[in-house]
């Protein structure tokens, strides 16, 4: 079981969770700004590097305790805000992919989705699974597959890699195996759980059209990896 953390650590004051969120969104973002400016100007990689720390907030909220009306507020605010940078200059090196696409807006719908689906359930591991599948099996997936992705495919127009789809089945694998194994330790459903968590989400990423996989992936992986536990626990 995951380790029990004494109150005045978990549950700080409501302030204080506030502050520490947007404390990390800053410092992912001030990260990408320095990787900007001194290492690179790929958007792919700036992205990512957002994609993937900015995820990690659904951690902290699970570690702080914060409340689910803050979560979900935060994530309407943000899904506000990716709309209005389609038609505004607000994110221009986030949005730009390349290609059409509402991924930014999905991935700020998927945070809100998580956390009013599981915090009432007091089930937060399954939110942050959801989160966790996308923001490291679908980032890195892009990451190699952009880098490495030498044998191609394509589904409903949209082309993957082999490659990528690998690195998307490895890391979900991983990182939904290190959640349950925090919570339940280490039993053998968290082994086939996991690998069905890993098969699914790898998947729905393929079908990527319009930046959906945002939505679709961290949804699917939760609401697969709790309904799984809760037959086989």
């Amino acid at each position: 079981m995951l380790t029990q953390f004494p109150d005045f650590i978990l549950t700080p004051p409501l302030w204080l969770q506030i502050t520490i969120v947007a404390a990390w969104v800053f410092l992912i973002l001030a990260i990408a700004g320095f990787v900007n400016r001194f290492a690179t100007s790929d958007p792919e990689i700036l992205r990512k590097i957002v994609h993937i720390g900015a995820g990690h907030v659904i951690l902290i909220a699970w570690w702080l305790n914060i409340p689910a009306s803050i979560g979900i507020g935060a994530s309407v605010l943000a899904s506000i805000v990716t709309l209005l940078s389609y038609i505004l200059p607000i994110l221009p090196g986030i949005n730009s992919v390349g290609r059409q696409s509402l991924g930014t807006f999905f991935y700020a719908v998927s945070v809100g989705v998580l956390v009013a689906s599981f915090w009432s359930l007091q089930q937060q591991q399954y939110a942050a699974i959801g989160m966790m599948v996308m923001c490291w099996g679908d980032g890195l997936a892009a990451l190699v597959g952009q880098r490495f992705g030498q044998h191609k495919y394509k589904v409903l127009g949209t082309q993957k890699s082999w490659e990528g789809s690998l690195a998307m089945l490895v890391v979900s694998f991983l990182v939904c195996s290190l959640i349950l194994l925090g919570v339940f330790g280490n039993i053998w459903q968290i082994w086939a759980v996991s690998l069905a968590v890993a098969f699914t989400a790898t998947s729905l990423e393929a079908f990527s059209f319009l930046g959906v996989d945002n939505l679709t992936v961290p949804l699917g992986s939760a609401v697969l990896a709790y309904v799984l536990m809760q037959l086989w626990y």
